[in-house]
């Protein structure tokens, strides 16, 4: 049975920072392809950032330059780092995870996922 537990979230104010932490357990980590997703009120989901493997990052044009996924296989645990928040950043975050060196940018493509984070960012 797969497990996800989400930290981080909070409220800041805009041009801040915070950093969300999501701990797996139950998949090969190493083997695993991980994202954030995130999803506004009254909006659709949508992916920030994804990690296929330890090497490559992809992220969606509100992050690129602001957010950073990383991961650290020896504590099952991936991050994003989001810096100079700004207030249409506040949202509910997700961390996802698929055992799959893939790609993977679709909410259907993730089977496994965190509880949710909420982040808030005031102006």
């Amino acid at each position: 049975q797969v497990t996800m537990w989400e930290s981080g979230g909070g409220s800041v104010q805009s041009g801040g920072s915070l950093r969300l932490s999501c701990v797996v357990s139950g998949l090969n980590f190493k083997w695993a392809s991980l994202a954030w997703f995130r999803q506004a009120p009254r909006e659709q989901i949508l992916v920030a950032a994804i990690s296929p493997d330890g090497a490559s990052t992809s992220y969606a044009d509100f992050a690129q330059g602001r957010f950073t996924i990383s991961r650290d296989n020896a504590k099952n645990t991936h991050y994003l780092q989001m810096n100079s928040l700004k207030p249409e950043d506040t949202a509910i975050y997700y961390c996802a995870a698929e055992p799959a060196v893939r790609v993977l940018t679709r909410q259907s493509e993730y089977r496994n996922w965190g509880h949710g984070a909420q982040v808030a960012v005031s102006s």
